[in-house]
C-alpha cells in the first residue's frame, strides 16, 4: 500500500541537514565542494584583513618617516623597509655622468618594483574569491538541475504529482542554489573592499616614493654619510 502524502511529509527530513544527507550523490556532492569553497574564501577574508591592516599601519608609518625626513636606516621591517632597501641600493649604484632628474628616475624605478613584488603579496588569495563569486552560482545551479531531473524522474515512476513526491527532490535542489549563493556574495563584496583596499595601500606608498625619490637625488652627502658607516 502506497503511503499517503501526509506520512511521506512526515518521514522526510527539511532541515538543513536533513536535506543534505537525504539529497542525490551528484547534488550532494555539489554542496559539499560549496561547502569546502565557503570555508577557503572565508580564511582567504580573515588572512586578507589582518596582512592589511598591518599594511595600512606601515604604509602611515612610511609617510610620516618620509615626510619628516628621518633616518631611513631606522626602517627595518615590513613592505618600507623593502622600499627603503630597494631605494638605498639604487641610490649607492651611482653614476657620475646621470643628471639628477635620471637618477631620481632610477631610484623610483626600484623603489616601485620592490612595492610591486609586496603588491603582488598582499592580492594572493585574492584570485579565489573572485573565482567563487563567479562560478559558485553556477555550481549551485547544476546541482539545482540535477535534483529538479531526480524530482520528475520520481514523478514519472510513482505516476504521482503530489507535493510529497515532487516536494523533496526540489527543496534539495534549491538548498543547492542557496548555497551556491552564500557562497558567492559574501566572496564577491570582499573581493570588492579587499580589492580597493590594496590599492589605497599602494597609492600611499606610491605617493611617498615621489617624496622619497626626489630626496635621495637631492641629498646625496648625508646618505652617502650613513651608506659609509654600515
Amino acid at each position: 500500500m502506497d503511503p499517503t502524502p501526509a506520512a511521506a511529509e512526515a518521514v522526510h527530513d527539511f532541515s538543513f541537514v536533513g536535506l543534505f544527507l537525504q539529497a542525490d550523490p551528484i547534488v550532494k556532492g555539489v554542496m559539499i565542494l560549496l561547502v569546502v569553497a565557503s570555508i577557503a574564501c572565508w580564511t582567504v577574508v580573515f588572512e586578507k584583513l589582518v596582512r592589511l591592516a598591518a599594511a595600512k599601519r606601515q604604509a602611515k608609518a612610511f609617510e610620516t618617516l618620509v615626510r619628516s625626513g628621518g633616518a631611513l636606516e631606522a626602517e627595518r621591517k615590513g613592505i618600507a623597509s623593502h622600499i627603503v632597501n630597494a631605494a638605498l641600493d639604487a641610490w649607492r649604484d651611482q653614476d657620475p655622468t646621470e643628471t639628477r632628474a635620471e637618477r631620481r628616475d632610477r631610484i623610483e624605478r626600484a623603489m616601485r618594483a620592490a612595492l610591486g613584488l609586496e603588491i603582488k603579496r598582499l592580492q594572493g588569495g585574492l584570485p579565489l574569491l573572485a573565482t567563487a563569486g563567479s562560478t559558485a552560482p553556477f555550481v549551485g545551479l547544476f546541482g539545482t538541475v540535477w535534483g529538479i531531473m531526480n524530482s520528475f524522474s520520481s514523478i514519472a515512476k510513482s505516476q504521482d504529482t503530489s507535493l510529497a513526491v515532487v516536494a523533496p527532490g526540489i527543496a534539495e535542489a534549491l538548498f543547492a542554489t542557496a548555497i551556491g549563493l552564500v557562497v558567492a556574495i559574501p566572496a564577491v563584496m570582499a573581493y570588492n573592499k579587499l580589492t580597493n583596499d590594496v590599492g589605497r595601500i599602494q597609492g600611499a606608498f606610491v605617493s611617498c616614493i615621489g617624496v622619497l625619490g626626489n630626496r635621495l637625488a637631492r641629498d646625496r652627502g648625508v646618505h652617502g654619510r650613513a651608506a659609509a658607516a654600515e
